[in-house]
C-alpha cells in the first residue's frame, strides 16, 4: 500500500493512502483525550480513529494513560522531606544532570518512569523498559528505553514535538546516542519527529540533539535501566 504524508490546516498530519485519507491528532490532542478535556463530538471521532486500527495514535494514547496513571498515584505519595533532600543532592551530584548543568534552564525532567513510586511488594527496581518526558526548547522529547532481548544491546526509541510550532513534528534533527564506552550511534529524526537507535549497553547512555539555536542539547543517563544494583558494568 502507498502512503504520503501532508500536514492540515489544523497542524494535524494527513495520511494520503489508496484507500483515501487518514488524520492524525496531534500529541495536545490526545493528552485532552486522556484527560477528559475534550468535546463529546471530539471524543467520538477520535474514538472512532482509534477504531479504524491506527497504531500511531494507540501507541499515543497508551503512553499518556500511563503517565496519567503514574501521576494520580504521585499525588498520593508525599516522600519525608529529609529524604527527598537526600535524593536532589544525589541527583546533582551524579551524571543524571551530566552536561546539563550549561543548559540547565532548557532542560527539564517532565516525566520518568524510573523515579515513581515502587509498588508495594515489588524486589527491585531494576526494569527492562524506562519511559521519559523531556521539556528542552525547542523540543518535547519523549524518550524510550529497553534492553533488547537476547542481546546486550539496548534500544532507544522516541519522538520529537517542535514547541515553537505546536503541533508540529521535529523533523530532521540530528541525534547522536554514545555508550560513553566508544560505541557512538547516528540517526535523524524522520517527517514524525521520530527515531530508533540500537547501540551496545555499557549501563550509560548520552544522547545529542541538535538545535536551531545553534547549542546542542544533551541529555545524559546514569544507570539508564537502573540495574547498577545488580550488574557489574
Amino acid at each position: 500500500m502507498n502512503h504520503s504524508w501532508a500536514t492540515g490546516g489544523s497542524g494535524r498530519d494527513v495520511e494520503k493512502t489508496a484507500g483515501g485519507t487518514m488524520k492524525h491528532f496531534t500529541t495536545e490532542e490526545w493528552i485532552d483525550f486522556v484527560n477528559q478535556a475534550v468535546s463529546p463530538r471530539d471524543r467520538e471521532e477520535m474514538e472512532n480513529h482509534l477504531k479504524e486500527g491506527c497504531k500511531r495514535c494507540r501507541e499515543a494514547v497508551s503512553i499518556w494513560q500511563r503517565v496519567q496513571t503514574s501521576a494520580a498515584a504521585e499525588r498520593n505519595y508525599q516522600p519525608p522531606a529529609d529524604t527527598l533532600r537526600i535524593v536532589k543532592a544525589a541527583l546533582v551530584s551524579a551524571n543524571l544532570g551530566g552536561q546539563r548543568k550549561e543548559s540547565r534552564s532548557r532542560i527539564s525532567v517532565l516525566f520518568d518512569s524510573l523515579l515513581q513510586p515502587v509498588v508495594e511488594g515489588a524486589r527491585s527496581a531494576a526494569t527492562d523498559a524506562r519511559q521519559m518526558l523531556y521539556r528542552a526548547d525547542p523540543f518535547q522529547i519523549d524518550l524510550q528505553i529497553e534492553a533488547k532481548p537476547g542481546s546486550d544491546d539496548l534500544q532507544v526509541t522516541g519522538q520529537l514535538l517542535d514547541l515553537s510550532n505546536p503541533g508540529i513534528a521535529g523533523k530532521d534533527v540530528n541525534i547522536t546516542l554514545s555508550n560513553l564506552r566508544g560505541h557512538v550511534v547516528h540517526a535523524v529524526s524522520n517527517q514524525h519527529g521520530e527515531f530508533t537507535c540500537d547501540i551496545k549497553n555499557s549501563g550509560d547512555l548520552q544522547i545529542t540533539f541538535s538545535s536551531p539555536h545553534g547549542e546542542p542539547i544533551v541529555i545524559s543517563l546514569r544507570d539508564a535501566l537502573g540495574r547498577l544494583s545488580q550488574d557489574d558494568k
